[in-house]
């Protein structure tokens, strides 16, 4: 066994360490002797220190652990009992802004969240009576539009056929009574206007609207309604500019509802282009035919913009009065576009006018049975 020096100068026998035993050493202190100066190490071992260190650290793991599936209990908790009714909520928010009028919410409990779903619940119950009784309303008043407007075709047939009689023979009368003669005339075309876009509003609305499609140049067809909004624009100082491909854009249409939509949007364009011309541009491509009709009058600002295509609305009610406008030449020309199966868009500016673009498929048939089976 090796010894060391102690401080009196006296040798005793040095511990010897195990292999594996932890030894610390603490600074060097010099021993003064009568011999050559001596280094003396104190050496002990550190296992106590190192177990409760490790003792510290397995408690310190094992709460943390333990911490851990604590904080994962609460958020499932706090999950279950706030956020999951929540987003409930929200879902079925957003299934009854979609149309499904019946989705409530479930209560469970007496808390804050189940007051919250009783109250949605009996708002949801409000919305819904209201919109069944406008639906109601909604559907009377298009039975009595549609009742009224066959039931008055009979008495303007009559009335028609003796004014067409009294308009022939108008050089016979005085020139009071002639003059009169013209403004029945005249009156009774307009009537009969606003009782045809009544009749065709009220078959749409009762999806008893039928498509009589046949191949027609759109070309031919911009041609026959711009013939027909010739008097207005003449009146108006108004000349119509075509802007047509060379070559025919053919398509599968209804001619008739077809000219209806150009006719509608020619006279309006007329009536609000302050006298300036109207242009009218045609073009197409393999699926589709476009027709764009662009005025130059005072235009529409953003608010009135959302509001154009809604029936009986008139940007200006004085000026339509005396041109005789009804407000539904373009909610009448949108449903037929729909009708087709196309679009029809508006752009417009205030103090730089409007554009309106109608895009037809080249097949309307077809395009509705897309449309159809996509619903």
């Amino acid at each position: 066994m090796p010894s060391v020096a102690t401080m009196s100068g006296r040798w005793m026998p040095a511990r010897t360490t195990r292999p594996n035993e932890v030894l610390c050493s603490n600074s060097q202190t010099p021993v003064s002797t009568t011999a050559n100066p001596v280094q003396l190490y104190l050496l002990f071992p550190l296992t106590s220190e190192q177990n409760t260190v490790s003792t510290v650290q397995n408690t310190l793991l094992v709460g943390g652990l333990v911490l851990l599936l604590l904080l994962a209990g609460i958020t499932n908790l706090v999950t279950r009992l706030v956020v999951r009714p929540v987003r409930q909520a929200a879902a079925a928010a957003e299934q009854f802004a979609d149309g499904d009028l019946d989705q409530r919410l479930a209560v469970l409990g007496e808390d804050d969240l189940a007051k919250l779903a009783v109250s949605y619940n009996e708002m949801a119950a409000s919305i819904q009576r209201q919109i069944r009784q406008l639906e109601d309303f909604g559907g009377l008043q298009r039975r009595f539009t549609s009742d009224v407007s066959h039931e008055l075709r009979t008495p303007l047939t009559t009335v028609r056929m003796a004014a067409d009689v009294l308009h022939a023979s108008r050089e016979q009368f005085p020139a009071g009574l002639a003059r009169s003669t013209e403004l029945l005339v005249d009156e009774l075309d307009r009537f009969e206007a606003l009782l045809g876009d009544l009749l065709e509003i009220s078959r749409y609305d009762a999806n008893a609207a039928t498509l009589d499609a046949e191949s027609a140049d759109v070309c031919d067809l911009v041609r026959r309604a711009a013939a027909d909004a010739e008097q207005l624009a003449a009146r108006r100082g108004t000349r119509i500019d075509f802007r047509l491909p060379p070559e025919p854009c053919v398509a599968e249409v209804d001619r008739r509802r077809v000219e209806r939509i150009l006719r509608n949007l020619l006279d309006n364009a007329v009536e609000h282009g302050e006298g300036r011309d109207v242009v009218v541009t045609v073009a197409g491509d393999r699926d589709a035919v476009a027709v764009a009709v662009r005025d130059h009058g005072v235009g529409f600002g953003p608010a009135e913009q959302q509001m154009v295509f809604d029936r009986f609305w008139r940007a200006d009610p004085a000026r339509a009065r005396t041109t005789g406008g009804t407000g539904l030449g373009l909610a009448i020309a949108r449903s037929l576009t729909n009708l087709h199966g196309g679009s029809m868009r508006l752009r417009s500016k205030l103090g730089a006018g409007t554009v309106v673009c109608v895009t037809l498929p080249r097949d309307a048939r077809q395009a509705r049975a897309t449309i159809a089976a996509a619903a």
